[in-house]
């Protein structure tokens, strides 16, 4: 039995350097390890710090397989909904897998590292499907977990940092892309990912150098005003770029107990990277099938109406009460008294000002702009407040993508 199993928490690579730094003590569990929840006892700072300046967060947690060998390529062409084939080398793939049936699994990133050397990325323990679907090809697969250490680099300042310690051209290096460069001398993959949806990089070191590479950045930092940051302020983050959280914002498949808890790529809003003209990848012909028939879900965002919360407090005589973190139950969405979908994620913006939410609906009431009422509690009783349906992503600076 590993120590995960019997319930013990493992400490990631940057560990050492991480755990005198969590004054707040607030820790959360992720894939079977400690993970900051905030390292201050509120996480406003590190939360600013990803929009302002540069964050440093540990994403060591994260399930990482490596692929290699003549049948690596046909292996991921099977597994994942993008078109394989077509992946440079260097070139990073957001992609979701799916089960027999079209619907969602997991999803992560492809990276492709050379012709024939792949890292998958995932939140959920993905070893035992890869195996099964790749009986009969020659290909190596494993699991470097614990293997490899993994930083996300994030902000607006991240770029010039990064740029100061590395012997590569960072500032070349463009979006959805991996290179190799030495770090403080340190061998790195960096990749120009992240889930905050700002400028930023992920950096992937072998777990022996986790602590001189945490002390080059955390060094070279200071004056960029670089932090460290939790999860509580990558949930906010990531909520303002509408990205997905598994078990959060879908069922894995694998995991749901009933059908109506799965979800597809399309009910997703993961249409656009489902290429159902690549290989025979696991569940293409249920999504030809599904695609060929008008949707019944769509996944949206949503903004609640402010004056609204504040009428609905104003009835018990209190002014509006905001989150001051990402919700994550679930609460029913209505039109014209009748239930047509329901939020999963939602939180207020401290950049954008605005109350937000990603949400499930039918289709017939997710076009953008679609009035809706949202389920809200004030003093023990459920009110409702008025929502509207919203593109995403809500934060979309041009940073992100752009190269100086």
């Amino acid at each position: 039995m590993t120590a995960s199993a019997a319930g013990v928490l493992r400490r990631t690579p940057f560990h050492e350097r991480t755990g005198p730094l969590c004054r707040a003590a607030n820790w959360r569990r992720w894939a079977g390890h400690f993970a900051a929840g905030s390292y201050e006892p509120t996480h406003e700072h590190e939360y600013q710090a990803i929009r302002s300046a540069a964050a440093l967060l540990d994403v060591s947690p994260l399930y990482k397989y490596r692929l290699s060998g003549r049948g690596a390529e046909a292996v991921a062409n099977r597994v994942v909904t993008r078109d394989v084939a077509r992946q440079a080398v260097g070139q990073v793939y957001y992609t979701p897998w799916c089960d027999g049936a079209g619907k969602v699994r997991d999803d992560g990133t492809l990276q492709r590292l050379d012709e024939a050397d792949f890292r998958l990325t995932s939140a959920e323990p993905t070893l035992k499907w890869l195996h099964e679907n790749a009986r009969g090809l020659d290909v190596e697969i494993e699991e470097e977990t614990e293997r490899v250490g993994a930083l996300a680099l994030q902000g607006p300042l991240s770029r010039d940092l990064l740029q100061r310690i590395t012997d590569a051209d960072v500032a070349g290096l463009g979006y959805f892309r991996v290179m190799t460069a030495r770090i403080a001398g340190l061998a790195a993959e960096i990749s120009r990912t992240g889930y905050t949806g700002d400028l930023g990089y992920e950096i992937w070191v072998d777990a022996g150098d986790a602590i001189p590479l945490w002390d080059a950045l955390t060094s070279a930092g200071e004056p960029f005003g670089l932090a460290p940051a939790g999860l509580l302020a990558l949930d906010m983050a990531r909520l303002e770029a509408g990205l997905l959280l598994v078990d959060v914002d879908y069922v894995p498949a694998q995991r749901a107990v009933i059908e109506d808890q799965k979800s597809s790529p399309y009910e997703l809003g993961l249409g656009w990277a489902v290429a159902l003209n690549a290989s025979n990848f696991v569940g293409r012909a249920a999504l030809r099938a599904e695609l060929a028939r008008p949707p019944e879900w769509r996944f949206r965002g949503i903004t609640l109406d402010w004056e609204s919360l504040e009428d609905a407090y104003a009835e018990v005589r209190l002014p509006p009460q905001l989150p001051g973190m990402t919700l994550r139950e679930s609460v029913p969405l209505y039109a014209g008294g009748r239930q047509v979908g329901y939020a999963t994620s939602r939180g207020w913006s401290p950049t954008l000002k605005t109350y937000l939410g990603l949400a499930h609906l039918r289709a017939d009431f997710a076009d953008i702009g679609t009035r809706l009422q949202i389920e809200v509690t004030v003093e023990h009783q459920r009110r409702r407040a008025r929502a509207t349906v919203a593109r995403t992503p809500f934060f979309d600076p041009e940073r992100k993508r752009a190269n100086p």
